[in-house]
């Protein structure tokens, strides 16, 4: 079959019709699921900045993502209460907020509106976000790899379960994404002679990655690696001559600096606006009769480096999970091991294929016809691809912080755009060896067809997915956090409560708060706590606290069934239960399992949860959490 040509009518309509099916599916499972955990800050914060001006809550994640997602809410005039404890308590300093915007978005969410109504108007603009994200890899595929290799990686993109589930949902993945690929597709400019408006599109590419996670930051290695594969390997526009090499370097690191200075700008305008409002009385220092102004354009600055400084505590070594095993901190194969079972086998089988080829391909001379798989004007483009993809990777391998996929997003999509080039493989290996690159190419294509069929079967369970490298087992024996359950089941749990008739459960559920609206009858439960009351009675418990963040492996040695593709697990408890312990009870308090890691013997969730549920109780919550890192501290320092 004949390549469509770039941008024809069945190349576009092709994509159409990928982006409607992403559509369906990512906006059918967000339709049927609860409020997830990140959510309920990011959501309520979001609604703030608009309404007050006001950059308090949130501060440890950049505001982008937030504003985009709210919009609606803010033109809808959602009803928050900014008398409200937990907003004035917010004000006060970063461990105020950080506590404050748990208790000011849960309220926002499920007391001051309609939870469903409320979330699904801030996911639609997630939802469009996946969506630019597809048709971005697309067309950037496209230019790489023509319109087979853009539509290649469209469905790959498409049918990858990590996108459908996090895709729509308001926290900050896919923005990240969508303007880290925006910058490096940019980044090649910088060794041209760019325009003023060329370098300001740089800039804003860069202030939306800036403007989206603290992790952008990372880009500022990706442009010294760029620079320093270009000394070991040449691109071809690359100049030859000594001094016309040592201008075309220099113009470089010219041309960063000022897109660099440009994105400042825009990220300072932002936080500009949005903090307008916000009070100016952490900088009370600065104090003379021009104080005021300054304060107030200062507060940009220091709005963005006490988000920088808290993301960078919160970004440091946390104890992890993964293959049925618990790590003090984060290990160096978490995120390929996760990226493996998360995966399409499908995808996962199409990157050896591509990989394969090329690697034939090298050892076979082109012939001087020929052109170049991926086409000589966008070498630098493919340069900066694959490098930042290489510093990504890098990074995140060495980092102690190991949570979920979510957070290996933006690596997913770089290799997804790398396999544009492979139909161009496949059409070159074809002039030479007819048969086996007939064989290729029809593997090629069922691959895209078997991921295509996966996807919809899988639906609308996305978050849970694991491929048959798990072997058939269960989730919670493998992988935590919100790769299995992230309280985005709780409408299963309800519909599944009301089959039965139950109008008395036991819930336990992974999360901060209690379940809200979304749960009728269910009684909050500790599972490794149970005691012979709760004999008898039906347990519906998140996959995450069987194994991870609760040690009640125990509830599976009676009847069970899986809820929410295997997020959480409904368990019939025997009419005695045996106690603590005992072989079948739950476990001994010296067994027992923290989210996070033990505080004192406590549960973060417990803590959260006092002063989300009753924001009276901000104030003690935070003095005990204080009176506990010190003391912690004080153990540790004995301990040396």
């Amino acid at each position: 079959m004949q390549e469509p040509k770039p941008n024809s009518k069945m190349a576009l309509a092709a994509a159409a019709l990928l982006l409607a099916f992403i559509a369906v599916l990512a906006g059918g499972a967000v339709r049927r699921e609860s409020i997830t955990i990140d959510e309920t800050a990011h959501t309520g914060a979001g609604v703030s900045y608009w309404q007050k001006l006001d950059l308090r809550m949130n501060e440890e994640h950049p505001p982008l993502s937030k504003l985009i997602a709210t919009l609606p809410l803010a033109l809808r005039g959602a009803n928050a209460d900014y008398t409200h404890a937990s907003w004035t308590f917010s004000g006060n300093g970063p461990f105020n907020q950080y506590l404050g915007e748990w208790s000011f978005g849960y309220w926002f969410l499920m007391r001051w509106n309609d939870p469903c109504t409320v979330i699904w108007w801030a996911r639609v603009p997630m939802l469009f976000m996946t969506l630019l994200l597809g048709y971005v890899i697309y067309a950037l595929g496209t230019r790489l790899g023509g319109s087979w290799g853009g539509l290649l990686c469209l469905v790959f993109y498409a049918t990858t379960p990590a996108f459908l589930a996090f895709g729509p949902l308001v926290i900050t993945d896919i923005v990240i994404v969508l303007f880290w690929i925006l910058t490096i597709w940019q980044m090649r400019n910088l060794w041209r002679s760019p325009t003023r408006g060329t370098v300001i599109k740089f800039g804003l590419a860069f202030a939306g990655a800036l403007l989206s996670k603290f992790s952008a930051g990372l880009l500022f290695f990706v442009f010294p690696a760029v620079v320093l594969s270009l000394r070991l390997r040449e691109v071809p526009e690359q100049p030859s001559e000594r001094l016309a090499l040592r201008q075309w370097r220099r113009k470089a690191w010219w041309n960063m600096l000022k897109g660099t200075a440009w994105a400042a700008v825009f990220v300072y305008a932002v936080y500009f606006v949005f903090s307008w409002h916000q009070p100016t009385d952490t900088l009370d220092a600065i104090h003379f009769p021009a104080s005021p102004l300054l304060r107030r354009i200062s507060m940009p600055l220091w709005v963005y480096l006490k988000g920088l400084a808290g993301f960078a505590m919160s970004a440091g070594s946390r104890p992890t999970y993964i293959l049925g095993r618990s790590y003090p901190h984060g290990v160096w194969f978490y995120f390929p091991t996760i990226f493996a079972l998360k995966s399409q086998l499908a995808f996962l089988l199409a990157l050896p294929l591509a990989v394969g080829i090329a690697l034939f391909l090298k050892t076979k001379p082109a012939r001087a016809s020929e052109e170049p798989v991926v086409p000589a004007s966008l070498a630098l483009n493919w340069r900066c691809v694959w490098i930042s993809l290489v510093v990504y990777v890098a990074v995140s391998m060495v980092n102690r912080l190991d949570i979920s996929i979510r957070h290996f997003l933006i690596a997913v999509a770089l290799i997804i755009l790398l396999l544009a080039p492979l139909p161009r493989m496949l059409l070159r290996l074809k002039l030479r060896f007819p048969r086996f690159a007939t064989t290729a190419a029809t593997l090629t294509a069922a691959l895209a067809i078997v991921a295509i069929i996966s996807a919809v079967r899988v639906y609308p369970y996305y978050f849970p997915y694991l491929n048959s490298l798990s072997m058939g087992k269960p989730g919670y024996q493998l992988v935590n956090d919100s790769n299995l359950d992230w309280n985005q089941g709780l409408p299963d749990v309800e519909a599944f409560a009301s089959q039965r008739g139950l109008q008395d459960f036991l819930l336990d559920a992974y999360a901060f708060a209690g379940p809200g609206s979304y749960i009728t009858h269910g009684q909050p439960w500790n599972c490794q706590k149970a005691t012979s009351a709760d004999a008898g009675h039906v347990a519906i418990v998140s996959g995450n606290n069987l194994a991870d963040t609760r040690n009640c492996i125990w509830l599976m040695n009676y009847p069970h069934q899986p809820l929410a593709g295997g997020s959480m697990y409904a368990v019939q408890l025997p009419a005695v239960l045996p106690p603590a312990g005992a072989p079948g009870g739950p476990p001994m308090p010296k067994d027992y399992h923290f989210l996070g890691g033990p505080l004192q013997d406590e549960d973060a969730r417990d803590i959260f949860g006092a002063c989300i549920n009753d924001p009276a109780q901000l104030e003690p919550t935070l003095q005990h959490m204080m009176a506990m890192a010190k003391q912690m501290q004080e153990q540790k320092q004995r301990k040396q």
